[in-house]
């Protein structure tokens, strides 16, 4: 079924990722849990220092950002600074880079402190950091902790180091479910004019994984590219081997049809996708595939040891070829069991 809103397409200059920004804790999508953490503290006016962790696009420093707005007011624009941890750990895991991360608080200490009570600091990708940076940044913690605030975003909590964990609060998120997805992104269509269809909306969350970040920037280029957002174009932007072609080779496998298999893997190979794109949506096709779970399990366990492989750089076709084999024979041993 096609949907379109009438009137003239706006613009596509903008990046929808930025201008969909929730900006109140309310309007940030997913997460409720730890987002009811963070409303209690909005309500308190007592923030604690923060550790948040979670895979990529789950509104981890964009929650961190409304809690910010709302805590400050009108003095937001100047309490807060957000630094990239990844742009400051140097080269040289020395003193000199203890030196810079001190520097870089120092100076959101003296821009602030004559005209607000309270900073915050928002530390992104701090798992990045080398562990001397971040014993800089524990003593850092200690000094200005009565003026300021630090919410680290991280992917892995136990990358950060026991000191800083202990003197803050850590917030876990987790992937958005396809649901929350599809509301967001049907959303954004209505408000920029999109034509689309169900399938193109579909094709974007498969490729998106449970990260709102991706799902809008892989929305915004196939608007972009195409205008349509139908599955031939998205998974024409976003460069993935598409899922009817791997469900194909996952239907000759469960057949136990091995050179049929085998030819089906050669064809997807030739068109020239990498062999880690491949893997990874044998993987996603065969989570999602109707079969037993028995033998689902099995199938990625397999999957599971080959992309270990292909991840180590033995990126070839045998990988994908003994994979199909493999696979072949896990169904034909299912079917004696039966």
């Amino acid at each position: 079924m096609s949907k379109s809103t009438a009137g003239k397409k706006k613009s596509t200059l903008t990046p929808w990722v930025e201008k969909y920004r929730p900006r109140l804790l309310g309007d940030v999508v997913g997460n409720e849990d730890t987002l009811v953490r963070l409303r209690a503290i909005a309500e308190d006016g007592n923030m604690p220092n923060l550790i948040l962790c979670g895979p990529p696009g789950t509104g981890k420093t964009t929650s961190v950002h409304a809690l910010a707005r709302q805590l400050l007011g009108s003095a937001y624009s100047n309490g807060v600074l957000e630094l990239n941890a990844s742009d400051s750990r140097g080269i040289d895991v020395s003193m000199e880079e203890s030196r810079h991360v001190r520097s870089l608080i120092s100076v959101t200490r003296y821009t602030t402190a004559y005209l607000f009570s309270h900073k915050i600091i928002i530390l992104d990708e701090a798992d990045s950091m080398t562990s001397a940076a971040q014993q800089a940044l524990r003593r850092t913690m200690e000094i200005y902790s009565n003026t300021t605030r630090f919410a680290l975003a991280c992917n892995i909590s136990t990358k950060i180091i026991e000191p800083i964990q202990s003197r803050a609060a850590i917030l876990r998120y987790s992937r958005l479910t396809d649901e929350q997805i599809l509301q967001r992104l049907q959303y954004v269509c209505k408000e920029e004019e999109v034509t689309y269809t169900d399938g193109g909306l579909e094709a974007i969350i498969f490729t998106a994984e449970g990260d709102m970040r991706n799902a809008l920037n892989n929305l915004q280029a196939t608007v972009s590219g195409f205008e349509m957002v139908n599955k031939a174009n998205v998974f024409k932007v976003c460069d993935q081997p598409h899922p009817e072609t791997v469900k194909g080779i996952i239907s000759s496998c469960l057949k136990g049809e091995t050179s049929e298999a085998v030819t089906k893997v050669k064809d997807l190979w030739q068109t020239g996708y990498s062999c880690s794109d491949i893997i990874g949506t044998i993987f996603k096709v065969t989570k999602l595939y109707d079969i037993p779970e028995a033998l689902k399990l099995e199938y990625l366990k397999e999957i599971g040891f080959t992309h270990m492989r292909i991840a180590d750089g033995v990126g070839t076709l045998l990988q994908l070829l003994g994979l199909a084999a493999r696979l072949c024979e896990k169904a034909s041993v299912g079917k004696q069991l039966e």
